[in-house]
């Protein structure tokens, strides 16, 4: 090393040592390094550590301490008052100046807010470099001994009685510093201005309950939270827990009031414990009081049922119309609606007990609907004459507003997409028709052209593709079946999709593609998260009206040489199917919550080819657009599944775990047809063929994102590319699909905030697809159980999601870490570069999943 270097490594050590955070701190203050929780079990000392009033400084993924630091070494305040008083000054001139121009005043006082705001800004809390880290945490025993009581409150809030909680300051706080060496000094130091807090926690027996009793006052409200006993949360020699306490009050609350006691209130449900019987032992008494006036709680029935379907307009001296149907109420200036689909949503009824269950079922029902801006339903008690003469009832007269939306809503997007290196503009428009035909259908039509970089699947030149596109889709409220629906149905919202699209593909000097395809669902809600669809028919007509030479005689070639089956997807197919889907889903659009996300998808095709395709099936050796449509069976499953953990309001670690497979149902005989028109007789074949879309891909900004999309796998067979004489070269290919028969993957993400709406992430992917038939041709791709573990193909890299609550961008740059299908050693991460076929940039709308 030379003199330079050896100095400039010694200035740049001199400068860290110099930026040491302790020079922010004024005499007698300390900085809290480290907090510890010790003597409780791992599970209660998060909880507790989570009560402490100070955390130290957080390091990861950033140093918000070294950041808010190098901020304040260009902070000045003196100069940003002086600068705020100016701008109020110069300000004040102007307004003084424009007199009584109140147009002119009210420009000049809202720029007047906007520099003062920003000034202020950073005179409270820093530069925006400041902004972006954290000031120093000093420490502040007052707020340790807070803490202290609070984990005590904590600790026998949770059963633990007999438990206590102590915090001793540990000063000097014991570090490890490498860089000391540099200046001849030991690594480990202490720093007599850094203070290590201990909570230490001893915990001792937790109490148990021995019994549970209750002592109710009315003996109808007790029969029915007896009854309730097997759903109850408390259970003999549970430990005691006042967090489940708390959730069996409102367990009653809601029972009764699903019941019809419409008065009743979490207030009135007591528990008493008692753990003076024997040691660790807790008597819990249950108890429901009456109410403060009269002996009973007053079980209501609903009388009357309005339901108004203009709610929020006025006509002044008209009134609404009424209509009746199965003892309801409809009524509107002028009734646009079907009272029989809406008494399909309505699960409140006259002469039922109220539910608060129903109420909310009904409220979901009627949003469902998409119908409506909103729908509130409101109850008033019926007093006086009207009123039951038994004190133990009630009578409710109930109404539901619903405010109409829009009959019409035209949306029109425009944007661009940024793929293998080329810009591409796009625009949809979509118009939506709401009760199209009174009955409260959904009648939407979609346009859709643009532009999209699509690398070669068989060389690296990217081509900009044409994509226009055009659907109808027609969504009813009830199922769509020969019989009479069953009221009880309604209750899972059930609906009937009917939809119709054409897509055409242009891809200059490659091919046209042409996709019509119709598809008949039935969708229906289990709960709020859980929905299932079910496709009884999905049919689908792809062509191929042109092809360039060129571009086919690279596919014949990859379809001879490697057996990769590209060229099957330009096919005249006709593809039947049927399918149904479970989605679980309790997460938002924003993935802000504690969740999960289940998604399963079986698929089966192709069964009724034998009543209109005999085999052996004609195959050309040039696909043109009059060869007649092929139809192929298969069967196939996936499955997703997904864990969002939230660790802070803002941190989430984040776990996804994919596959899926596909097979032929039954081998397809194929002749060949020559160019001549003449059919080959010794060309016939059996094989396991599937249509070429349904295979199952990897690699991409929503799978293995270290690689292109579609481009992963199969297995560990390596993909070269070959010369103009069908020669195989030394050099890889990474431009093929690899469509594959069996897919697994996995992913882990750790979500973080780094300022405002910009989030980062931390991610690793693993994941490859298979072959599940022997390929002689493609060594390594096939799926056996002793090698597929080690042909799991890893992909880690940092991402920045731009967060604007109705809009997520991403960015995503993900590097191989371990390649399976590298000749010679597969640890990619050892050649780590920028270049593409080492590290891919992903652009995508949303979280990846």
């Amino acid at each position: 090393m030379t003199r330079t270097a050896v100095g400039g490594l010694l200035l740049l050590v001199g400068g860290v040592v110099g930026c040491s955070p302790l020079r922010l701190l004024q005499p007698g203050q300390h900085l809290l390094s480290r907090v510890k929780v010790e003597g409780a079990k791992p599970a209660t000392a998060e909880r507790l550590q989570a009560l402490a009033q100070q955390k130290p400084n957080s390091t990861f993924p950033l140093p918000k301490l070294a950041i808010y630091q190098l901020g304040r070494s260009f902070y000045n305040p003196e100069r940003i008052q002086r600068k705020l008083d100016e701008d109020r000054t110069h300000y004040d001139q102007l307004i003084k100046a424009a007199g009584t121009d109140s147009a002119q005043v009210g420009k000049l006082l809202s720029r007047r807010e906007r520099h003062t705001r920003r000034h202020q800004l950073a005179l409270d809390k820093g530069n925006a470099i400041m902004r972006l880290g954290e000031a120093p945490v000093i420490y502040d025993s007052a707020l340790t001994r807070a803490s202290t009581e609070q984990m005590a409150v904590f600790l026998k809030s949770k059963g633990y009685f007999r438990s206590s909680v102590s915090s001793t300051d540990t000063v000097p706080t014991r570090l490890f510093s490498p860089f000391r060496i540099f200046t001849l000094r030991s690594p480990f130091h202490t720093d007599s201005q850094r203070v290590t807090v201990v909570y230490q926690v001893v915990e001792n027996q937790p109490f148990h309950y021995t019994q549970l009793d209750y002592n109710i006052g009315d003996s109808a409200v007790a029969r029915r939270v007896l009854a309730s006993q097997p759903q109850s949360l408390l259970r003999v020699g549970d430990q005691y827990d006042e967090e489940v306490i708390g959730q069996e009050r409102s367990r009653i609350e809601n029972l009764l009031k699903n019941q019809g006691y419409f008065d009743f209130r979490e207030q009135y449900v007591s528990l008493e414990a008692d753990t003076s019987f024997a040691p660790g032992t807790v008597r819990l008494r249950t108890i429901i009081s009456k109410p403060s006036r009269g002996e009973f709680h007053r079980l209501y029935t609903i009388r009357n049922l309005n339901v108004i379907t203009d709610a929020g307009l006025v006509r002044f001296g008209q009134q609404r119309d009424t209509l009746e149907r199965d003892s309801v109420k409809y009524l509107a200036y002028r009734h646009r609606f079907s009272t029989r689909t809406l008494d399909r949503k309505l699960a409140i009824r006259p002469g039922e007990p109220y539910s608060l269950q129903n109420t909310q079922l009904t409220q979901r029902q009627f949003a469902n609907l998409d119908m409506f801006r909103f729908s509130t339903i409101t109850y008033r008690r019926v007093r006086g004459a009207d009123a039951p003469a038994d004190s133990t009832r009630g009578l409710l007269d109930a109404t539901l507003n619903a405010s109409p939306a829009k009959r019409y809503q035209e949306t029109t997007e425009f944007g661009g997409t940024y793929v293998a290196s080329l810009v591409g503009p796009f625009s949809n428009v979509r118009l939506k028709i709401r009760n199209v035909f009174g009955g409260a259908e959904v009648l939407e039509f979609g346009l859709r052209a643009g532009f999209e970089g699509q690398r070669s699947a068989v060389d690296a030149n990217p081509t900009l593709t044409t994509q226009l596109g055009a659907n109808v889709n027609l969504v009813l409220p009830q199922f769509l079946v020969p019989w009479r629906a069953n009221r009880f149905l309604a209750r899972y919202n059930p609906r009937t999709r009917l939809n119709g699209s054409y897509t055409f593909v242009n891809r200059p000097d490659f091919y046209q593609r042409t996709n019509i395809e119709a598809t008949y669902d039935y969708i229906w809600q289990r709960s709020v998260y859980h929905q299932y669809v079910l496709t009884p028919f999905d049919l689908s007509i792809i062509r191929t009206p042109n092809i360039d030479e060129g571009y086919f005689q690279q596919l014949q070639q990859l379809a001879n040489i490697q057996n990769t089956p590209l060229l099957r997807s330009f096919d005249n197919l006709f593809v039947p199917s049927f399918s149904a889907t479970s989605l679980y889903n309790s997460n938002d659009f924003n993935e802000t919550r504690d969740g999960r996300y289940l998604r399963l998808f079986a698929e089966i095709g192709g069964l009724t080819r034998g009543l209109y395709q005999q085999q052996p099936v004609v195959v050309s050796t040039r696909p043109g657009p009059n060869d007649r449509l092929k139809t192929y069976d298969f069967a196939k499953f996936t499955v997703d599944y997904r864990r969002y953990h939230k660790l802070t309001p803002q941190t989430y670690f984040v776990y996804r775990l994919s596959g899926g497979a596909i097979r032929s149902l039954t081998h397809t005989t194929t002749l060949t047809r020559n160019e001549d028109g003449s059919i080959d007789p010794n060309s016939e074949k059996k094989q396991l063929l599937v249509p070429y879309d349904k295979y199952l891909f990897a690699g991409g900004s929503s799978s293995v994102r270290a690689w292109k999309p579609r481009r992963l796998g199969t297995g560990s067979y390596t993909q070269y590319k070959f010369d103009e004489n069908n020669n195989k070269t030394t050099e890889r290919n990474y431009d093929i699909e690899q469509p594959g028969e069996l897919l697994l993957e996995g992913n882990v993400e750790y979500r973080f905030p780094i300022y405002s709406f910009i989030k980062g992430a931390l991610f690793t992917d693993v994941g490859n697809v298979w072959l599940l038939q022997n390929d002689s041709s493609r060594v390594g791709a096939q799926f056996k159980f002793n090698k597929f573990y080690r042909q799991f193909a890893v992909g880690s890299g940092f991402g920045l999601r731009l967060d604007f609550s109705f809009l997520i961008l991403r960015l995503d740059i993900a590097t191989k870490v371990y390649d399976p299908t590298a000749p010679g050693n597969k640890w990619a991460i050892r050649r780590i570069s920028f270049g593409e076929n080492q590290t891919a940039f992903n652009l995508g709308i949303g979280y990846p999943f």
